[in-house]
């Protein structure tokens, strides 16, 4: 593989191997004291202390912070923000899949904040309450290609009080300096592969057909998609095919980035089921995909036959339903949300609510009620399409 420097939305450090850069970028942001944030699962893998190691020939001591796991909760910021000062971190290494990549980057931004976290939820301008001359460089390594948390300007964390997942924003969560390198996430499960790729799907889909004007998400998006057609079924089929990786991890860092135009339903049926039944965030989004979809037709179905062509589809709408609907059985995706969350737990009054007030239902193309929240759920329980 060629490697190159990618400059948009941040600096990307792209190619096989580009993780024994990782010191060169803490020098390159004056990082001398580095908090190395990933999730208690990771940390004790075989290639995570490797990359620890390879730290320690540059730092006289790595801090590490990885008391937390998926679906990460307000306490867990707040616990790396008292490791973050207790030693005296100057920035953040944010290494894993989007738990530790937006845990991460909540602990560099706290770090410089008197408030409690949820006052900088991705509502209107709470973002200029923070005191920004504080927040901590950070520097993001993904493991799995989903979230695209590394180029993103929020972090997704639970407030466990009330059991809903908040989206935290300020324009300085988009990490400094990114490296993507697919030898990390050759060792990633089949399953963990399709799940994260069908997040990365997600995301660039939600954001192309979310409504208003914004060419340049429109085109990141729709090559976005073009890569994950090309490589998904083949990076979970040839695991350490370094190719089919890399261009997972490209499609994941799009996604991320075209969605500043907006996400949508399916984001928005995901958060709750996420918060409430530890759902992994890119299997709900894959099971959620086609009812949203359907629901949305009468509003997307132009955008989406103008994209087919490119992704080698039939030109109309059913061609690119029927192409997610076997994606997602090669997959082995559920296609219902009854085979992940047993129907009797699901409290459809508590989830609509919720899926309603999720930030992402304001850029869906239709227009929703909590009522359609509710049949959205009915009909993914049932496995029935609109």
């Amino acid at each position: 593989m060629t490697n190159y420097n990618w400059n948009y939305p941040t600096t990307l450090w792209v190619g096989e191997n580009r993780v024994n850069d990782l010191s060169a970028a803490c020098k390159n942001l004056n990082i001398k004291n580095p908090l190395f944030v990933t999730d208690k699962d990771l940390v004790n893998l075989t290639f995570v202390k490797d990359v620890i190691s390879q730290l320690k020939k540059t730092f006289n001591n790595i801090n590490i912070f990885s008391n937390f796991s998926g679906n990460p909760i307000g306490e867990n910021v707040n616990d790396g923000v008292i490791a973050f000062k207790k030693s005296k971190c100057d920035g953040v290494i944010a290494f894993g899949g989007g738990s530790g990549l937006d845990v991460g980057k909540a602990i560099a931004f706290m770090s410089g904040q008197t408030r409690p976290i949820w006052d900088f939820e991705d509502i209107g301008d709470y973002w200029k309450r923070a005191d920004e001359k504080n927040i901590a460089p950070i520097i993001a390594v993904p493991t799995t290609a989903g979230t695209g948390s590394e180029t993103g300007r929020a972090s997704a964390i639970i407030n466990n009080e009330t059991g809903v997942k908040k989206i935290i924003f300020h324009p300085k969560f988009l990490p400094s300096i990114v490296i993507l390198d697919p030898v990390l996430t050759v060792d990633l499960s089949p399953r963990m592969t399709a799940a994260t790729g069908m997040d990365a799907l997600a995301h660039n889909l939600e954001a192309f057909c979310a409504p208003g004007f914004h060419p340049m998400a429109d085109g990141i998006a729709i090559e976005g998609m073009k890569l994950i057609r090309k490589s998904l079924t083949k990076a979970v089929n040839e695991g350490k095919n370094l190719n089919a990786r890399a261009d997972l991890l490209a499609a994941a860092s799009m996604g991320s980035t075209a969605f500043q135009k907006g996400l949508g339903a399916i984001h928005s049926l995901s958060h709750p089921v996420n918060a409430q039944f530890n759902v992994h965030h890119g299997l709900s989004n894959a099971i959620f995909m086609p009812y949203v979809l359907t629901f949305n037709k009468d509003l997307i179905e132009s955008r989406i036959v103008s994209i087919c062509d490119y992704l080698d589809l039939e030109k109309n709408f059913d061609s690119f339903l029927n192409w997610i609907l076997e994606l997602r059985k090669e997959l082995n995706i559920p296609h219902t949300l009854s085979e992940v969350v047993e129907p009797k737990k699901i409290n459809l009054d508590q989830l609509s609510k919720m899926a309603l007030e999720d930030p992402s239902t304001a850029t869906n193309p239709k227009k929703m009620s909590v009522d359609d929240m509710k049949i959205l759920y009915k009909y993914s329980i049932l496995g029935k399409l609109f």
